[in-house]
């Protein structure tokens, strides 16, 4: 009985490990989906971006602007351990290939909270965004991101429906050089304009904006920025 019960165990040890190994050798499915998890697991299944505030919405945003800020990070213009570890064995048309999903999704915008302010910041927000100020020479927000603040194809993104912590994050990261793009950098040039204030008033202005019904880019060529760019950031 015992040479009968020790058989058994062995049959169920031998058994769960061939299933084991069996699993293990099982393909992985190779769709798009697949190779990009590990984007999903930050940004979202079709990229509508973290609960923190931090990870961005992906979604919707030009497809050239996506692959800009993945080619940023492996040469070194964009500084995040993270991303740079993830993009730095992927070839252009990888990349490219992501850049288009992501372009391509639709899915609805969360929003998130927006730290209270007072008039006069709201309205100092308000002009940086909708008309500038001359004697800094900073130009409108609107200027470079479309009249309704939803980016410009192929490479300007969209400024509605980001958090205040992401935008004030990202102005903040060109004026301590973790973050910039191809010369001639206008983003850095306009940041290094803007006080401390200024930088929260437009971050809590854009925050606190609804998105409009139709969120697409404007056609490419249908706005002409102020200032020389490499590309565009947001």
């Amino acid at each position: 009985m015992r040479r009968s019960f020790g058989w058994t165990v062995l049959a169920v040890f031998a058994l769960a490990f061939a299933a084991h190994v069996q699993a293990q050798e099982a393909p992985v499915p190779d769709t798009l989906e697949q190779r990009i998890a590990a984007c999903a697991s930050c940004h979202g299944p079709h990229g509508e971006g973290g609960h923190n505030a931090f990870n961005p919405r992906l979604a919707g945003k030009p497809a050239g602007y996506l692959l800009r800020q993945m080619q940023d990070f492996q040469k070194g213009l964009r500084h995040y351990e993270i991303m740079e570890n993830m993009v730095a064995p992927l070839d252009e048309p990888y990349m490219r290939e992501i850049a288009a999903y992501f372009a391509g999704q639709q899915v609805p915008y969360e929003r998130h909270p927006t730290p209270a302010m007072s008039p006069a910041a709201m309205a100092r927000g308000e002009q940086l965004v909708t008309k500038g100020d001359a004697a800094k020479g900073v130009p409108a927000c609107m200027a470079c991101h479309g009249p309704n603040l939803t980016g410009v194809q192929p490479d300007i993104p969209g400024l509605v429906g980001l958090p205040y912590d992401y935008v004030s994050a990202q102005l903040g990261s060109w004026r301590t050089n973790t973050r910039s793009t191809t010369a001639p950098d206008c983003m850095a040039t306009v940041v290094s304009r803007l006080t401390d204030a200024d930088i929260s008033a437009v971050s809590a202005w854009l925050a606190s904006r609804p998105v409009p019904p139709d969120a697409h880019a404007e056609p490419a060529g249908s706005v002409k920025p102020p200032l020389r760019c490499g590309v565009l950031g947001g």
